[in-house]
């Protein structure tokens, strides 16, 4: 079964078609009365940082207004955050029962922000009050499920045409790259982190290019949240650039990658040379808010198999 899981995959219900970047910078005006430009920073081994090229990137509200900056993210930033995912030690090495604890507190901090988070979601992407308040309380809710997840998704014992047992155990794939759309910033952000994170992976997440305030907002309940540094990581910036140097980069096991199809493309191509799992959605998003968007289908991308075999007499 395994095996075949590895040639097959599970058909989750696609998303609206991603679409590239604008070439062109947007033309954000600036609301008055506004006393600190506040530039919102990285988040790399449990801190929050500067951009290594110390350059920023203006974020728009729907209404064309200026929200605020984030650190515009390069290629030294994503070998930076590599390297604090892979020096993590606490967080694959806890057993799977501390990790759904650490998720659950996670996801208690976050449901005493719902009201904060619902307005940011309005803010940036123009949705109704009761929209972003529902994609809040479901990402809170996908944060449940994998806590509940962390201790349950189990290997299997299979019996073959011999005197032993084969055990086929789960393990982490290692340090993940994570590209999210800008569909359902937060809950398509979430819905990719959680997975990876409740099977021990450590993770380097790129949120929405659009809207990466919401992912700078996450970060800060993150660090009251018990996660070990290095656990999460992230690095705000342009969404094509930052997946190829994830792509390139040796010291990646995997990657997944929500982007517009050339760059999904591009990123299969990047990564031939260090065989990383790669997961694309072919210029599509998926629908984060079905409910086979969540589950055992994600789950399966954030492990490998290791079979041992244990052979027996009379």
């Amino acid at each position: 079964r395994e095996g075949m899981l590895e040639y097959l995959s599970a058909k989750l219900p696609l998303g609206p078609v991603v679409k590239p970047a604008a070439a062109t910078a947007q033309s954000i005006e600036r609301s008055e009365g506004v006393a600190i430009d506040r530039t919102a920073k990285l988040f790399i081994g449990g801190k929050q940082v500067r951009p290594d090229g110390n350059y920023s990137l203006a974020v728009a509200t729907a209404k064309g207004k200026l929200a605020g900056e984030v650190g515009l993210g390069s290629r030294k930033d994503i070998r930076d955050a590599v390297a604090a995912a892979r020096a993590c030690k606490a967080w694959p090495e806890a057993t799977a029962y501390n990790r759904s604890q650490v998720l659950y507190y996670l996801a208690e901090n976050l449901s005493g922000r719902v009201d904060e988070f619902g307005a940011r979601l309005t803010e940036l992407t123009g949705a109704t009050a009761k929209a972003a308040r529902d994609e809040v309380e479901m990402s809170i809710e996908r944060l449940f499920l994998y806590a509940g997840l962390a201790d349950k998704f189990e290997g299997r014992v299979h019996q073959p045409p011999a005197r032993a047992v084969t055990l086929a155990l789960h393990e982490p794939v290692g340090v993940v790259g994570i590209v999210a759309s800008d569909n359902a910033p937060l809950l398509g952000l979430i819905s990719l982190v959680a997975p990876a994170l409740a099977m021990g992976n450590t993770v380097v997440a790129v949120p929405s290019e659009k809207h990466p305030l919401l992912a700078t907002d996450l970060y800060q309940v993150i660090e009251y949240s018990d996660v070990p540094a290095g656990a999460i990581n992230i690095v705000t910036g342009r969404s094509a650039e930052l997946a190829g140097v994830l792509a390139r980069h040796d010291d990646v096991d995997g990657l997944w990658l929500f982007a517009d199809a050339e760059t999904c493309a591009r990123a299969e191509a990047d990564s031939v040379g260090n065989l990383k799992r790669v997961w694309t959605g072919n210029g599509r998003s998926l629908d984060w808010t079905s409910v086979e968007a969540a589950g055992d289908a994600l789950l399966r991308r954030a492990v490998e198999v290791k079979n041992v075999w244990v052979p027996y007499g009379d």
